[in-house]
C-alpha cells in the first residue's frame, strides 16, 4: 500500500482536509487518486465489457477476461436446440442452459472440483450424455421464478465475475436459408447441412421474426466501453442475438468501442472457405454496415498434423485477404492467437485478453483525454504487492 499511497500523494499534492478531501488538485485527479485505491468489489472501478456471442470461443475468452475486469456482462444466444440443452429444452419447456453455463464456469471463483463435478457429462442410463451443470441450471430454474433469475443465483453460488445473460427469455428457433433456397430449421442442424444438403448459407433468421430482448442486454450494451463480438461459431453463436429485435440499435447508438474476434479456424457447415473479411461482411449483411471498429484475427500457423486432421473434417485455418479485399473503416489486428488444447485449436487466451484490454485503454484515452482507472489499477498492482 506504500506505493499506491505515494502515487496517491502525487496526483493530490498531499493537501487533504480534516475529512479526507482533496482541496488543491481538480476533481479529474480526485478521481484518479480514488481510483487508484479503487478495490476489486467495486466493479464500477473496471472497465464495462460486453461480450456477445456463445459457444466454447466465448467461454475461452472470459476466462482471460475476468482477470482484467468484474465488470463484464455476456450476452448469450438461446438457440441451441441439439445434445443435453436441447432434450432439457424439450422435455421441461426452458431455455437451452449449456451455452450459459460455461459461461457462467468461465467467470466463476470457484473450486476446480466445482467445475469438474458441474461439467461432467453421465455415462451410462437414461442421462448419458446429459451435463450436471445443465440439470443444476434445470434445477435452479424449477425452485426460480424466471429463467434469469436462475441464470442470476447459480451465478450467486459459483462467485461468478460478472454475470450472464440470455439475449431473450423467449422461446425461438434458428433458421437458415441457404443459396439456392433451401431452408434449414433448428441450430443443430445448420451446422450439420453440409452432410445432408451442401451449399453455402445465404442468411439466418429468428421464428418468430420479432423477438423481444432482456432489458438488461440493452442497458448493458449502452452502458459498455467496449463491444466484442464473438469468437464463435458466426452463424449458430454470433448473428443470433444481432437478430433479436433492438440489439443492432442498441449497439450502432453505443458510444462503446466495437470488436469482433475472429475465429482461428473455418467451421464445417457454416464457414467453409470464408476469409476473415467474409466473416465480417456476413455480420455486417445481418446488422448494418460499420458495426465494428477493429477486427482481431490469427495470424500463426498451426502443426501439418493438426492441419491434415482439420482439413480431412473440412476446416482450415482463416486467413486475411489481399489489401485491396480489405473493408473500409475496419481497423485489423493480427497477431499469433494460437493455443493447442487436447489436439484441438483455440484462442490463447491471456493474449486476446491483453490485446482487448489494450484496445479499450487506447480508445478511453483517446475519447476522454485521461487514461482509465483500471489503468492505473493494472499498471501498480505489482507495485503494491
Amino acid at each position: 500500500m506504500k506505493i499506491i499511497n505515494t502515487v496517491k500523494q502525487i496526483f493530490t499534492n498531499g493537501k487533504f482536509d480534516k475529512d479526507g478531501k482533496n482541496t488543491s488538485q481538480s476533481a479529474f485527479l480526485q478521481e484518479e487518486a480514488k481510483a487508484l485505491t479503487c478495490e476489486k468489489k467495486e466493479p464500477e472501478c473496471d472497465p464495462k465489457i460486453v461480450t456477445i456471442g456463445g459457444g466454447t470461443g466465448l467461454s475461452t475468452m472470459l476466462r482471460g477476461l475476468k482477470a482484467y475486469s468484474s465488470n463484464i456482462t455476456v450476452v448469450v444466444t438461446v438457440a441451441d436446440d441439439g445434445g443435453g440443452s436441447g432434450v432439457l429444452r424439450q422435455d421441461l419447456g426452458m431455455l437451452p442452459p449449456g451455452d450459459i453455463r460455461n459461461c457462467i464456469l468461465a467467470l466463476a471463483n470457484t473450486e476446480p472440483i466445482m467445475e469438474k463435478l458441474l461439467q461432467y457429462r453421465f455415462q451410462d442410463g437414461m442421462l448419458k450424455g446429459q451435463s450436471f451443470g445443465n440439470l443444476f441450471l434445470a434445477a435452479m430454474d424449477g425452485i426460480c421464478s424466471s429463467f434469469e433469475q436462475a441464470v442470476q443465483r447459480m451465478s450467486d453460488v459459483l462467485a461468478v465475475k460478472g454475470r450472464v445473460l440470455p439475449v431473450t427469455l423467449q422461446d425461438i428457433k434458428l433458421c437458415a436459408q441457404l443459396e439456392d433456397g433451401y431452408v434449414i430449421v433448428g441450430e443443430s442442424k445448420i451446422g450439420e447441412h453440409h452432410k445432408f444438403h451442401k451449399g453455402a448459407i445465404e442468411k439466418v433468421y429468428l421464428e418468430p421474426e420479432f423477438v423481444e430482448p432482456l432489458d438488461e442486454v440493452i442497458e448493458a450494451i449502452n452502458d459498455a466501453d467496449v463491444i466484442v463480438l464473438g469468437p464463435g461459431s458466426l452463424y449458430t453463436s454470433i448473428i443470433p442475438n444481432l437478430l433479436v429485435n433492438g440489439v443492432c440499435e442498441a449497439i450502432r447508438d453505443s458510444k462503446a468501442l466495437k470488436v469482433y474476434v475472429c475465429n482461428v479456424m473455418t467451421q464445417p457447415g457454416e464457414t467453409e472457405g470464408y476469409s476473415v473479411e467474409d466473416h465480417i461482411r456476413a455480420i455486417e449483411r445481418h446488422s448494418f454496415k460499420g458495426i465494428v471498429d477493429y477486427c482481431i484475427y490469427n495470424t500463426a500457423d498451426i502443426p501439418e498434423d493438426l492441419k491434415k486432421k482439420y482439413r480431412d473434417d473440412g476446416a482450415e485455418v482463416v486467413r486475411l485477404s489481399s489489401e485491396d479485399m480489405r473493408i473500409p473503416g475496419i481497423k485489423f489486428l493480427g497477431e499469433d492467437f494460437v493455443c493447442i488444447n487436447n489436439s484441438y485449436v483455440r484462442h490463447d487466451t491471456k493474449r486476446l485478453a491483453q490485446t482487448i484490454i489494450n484496445l479499450v485503454e487506447k480508445s478511453l484515452f483517446s475519447r476522454d483525454n485521461k487514461m482509465s482507472t483500471y489503468y492505473y489499477k493494472n499498471k501498480f498492482k505489482n507495485l503494491a504487492q
